[in-house]
């Protein structure tokens, strides 16, 4: 497999706040392994504070574990594919509406505008979903995108399926290995796991 150390890695998180936490946890075991990690946030996950903690608190916690300032604005975040900032773009979480935008091209935040900047040359963008229709409306989107040859899915599984019938989540402690493999060009399997 291939090593992680100094990648230069992009990692985006969207507003599906309830996942925050888990994702602190994977940012700092990234740093751990020697991933260069670039924070992007959306709009949302930028600026809104909810009952899973405050915008101002995650916002720190990430600026602390990666050392680096959050791309947050559509402008910062173009130059990452030209430039060769980043080797690849990790969005974890990934949340119903940008995985929508995604597959229909939709470009109108910071993190979609860094998924199409890599999407250019080529590179790897890996998403770790975490959205309440992913049985439902979603399904489709992730349909399209499962076999695009640039795009690579954490495993995710249903996180509650009978409070949440059609609510999917990506597995955090599998992102390493998916990343791995990813730079290889390869979907880590099984893709649906149990959760």
């Amino acid at each position: 497999m291939t090593d992680l150390k100094n990648l230069k890695l992009g990692v985006a998180l969207c507003g599906s706040f309830c996942t925050f936490k888990k994702a602190m946890v994977m940012l700092q075991n990234l740093v751990d392994l020697g991933v260069d990690v670039y924070p992007i946030m959306s709009f949302n996950a930028y600026s809104i504070s909810t009952r899973f903690g405050s915008a101002t608190d995650f916002i720190d916690q990430v600026e602390t574990i990666t050392g680096k300032p959050i791309i947050h604005s559509i402008h910062d975040a173009e130059p990452l594919g030209p430039k060769s900032m980043i080797d690849a773009l990790l969005i974890a979480p990934c949340t119903g509406n940008t995985l929508s935008k995604i597959d229909h091209a939709i470009v109108d935040t910071p993190v979609v505008l860094a998924a199409k900047s890599l999407m250019r040359n080529g590179k790897p963008i890996i998403l770790a979903i975490s959205t309440n229709d992913g049985l439902g409306l979603n399904l489709e989107n992730i349909g399209h995108l499962m076999p695009n040859q640039n795009i690579y899915f954490v495993p995710f599984g249903q996180d509650n399926y009978i409070a949440k019938p059609y609510s999917l989540v990506a597995d955090l402690s599998l992102v390493p290995d998916t990343i791995q493999l990813a730079l290889e060009g390869k979907q880590i399997q099984p893709v649906i796991v149990k959760y």
